[in-house]
């Protein structure tokens, strides 16, 4: 089993029946609020409203709107990573290194579809939302499986890269690039990395 840096489990975990409920109504209602206007356009107060919580509870379980983000994006990170390790192949074990990696990339790629606004928003590196070490540990241990003569470090760096939420959005939107086509395009760069090395 890889030893990777994981999220840490939720709060809820240890916490009172009660906040935990507060806690899965806030991030739900802010999911769908920024999925239908925007993270950009949506407010603690918005939020609130929706979750029908009082402002007090959201700043002390998330602070301001970029910990309620933040929150956001760990929850699916979590959900990823435990695909990545206990998962059925080819995201989780047990599947040729080419194919994980081809899974890895298909599966964040389909994250970030479905967050890049909020997580532009956010302010910052989708990958450092997220577990930015174990993913660039797990690519480089896949990395160096499927090619030992390369250079997994520079490679797993230079793919992690390529998951930056406006470029995303440029592609998408402004471009009207299909999911599948940057998808595609992801895997193939892997693949350039890899080049003949078995399969």
């Amino acid at each position: 089993m890889e030893e990777l840096p994981l999220i840490e489990r939720p709060l809820e975990a240890t916490e009172r029946a009660d906040a935990a409920s507060n806690r899965r109504r806030i991030l739900a209602a802010a999911a769908k609020l920024f999925e239908e206007r925007g993270a950009e356009h949506v407010s603690m107060q918005d939020v609130a409203r929706a979750a029908c919580v009082g402002m007090g509870t959201m700043y002390r379980r998330f602070g301001d709107r970029e910990g309620l983000t933040q929150a956001l994006l760990s929850d699916r990170h979590r959900e990823f990573q435990e695909g990545m390790l206990r998962g059925a192949p080819p995201l989780g074990p047990g599947a040729p290194p080419r194919e994980r990696l081809h899974a890895f990339g298909r599966g964040y790629l389909a994250i970030l579809d479905d967050m890049a606004e909020t997580v532009a928003a956010a302010r910052g590196h989708p990958v450092l939302g997220g577990p930015e070490l174990a993913y660039r540990m797990h690519l480089t241990l896949l990395l160096r499986e499927a090619a030992p003569q390369i250079d997994a470090d520079y490679a797993a760096i230079s793919l992690l890269s390529q998951f930056e939420a406006r470029v995303h959005l440029y592609m998408r939107n402004e471009l009207g690039w299909s999911l599948e086509r940057i998808q595609d395009g992801w895997c193939r760069l892997a693949d350039g990395w890899i080049g003949g090395a078995s399969r």
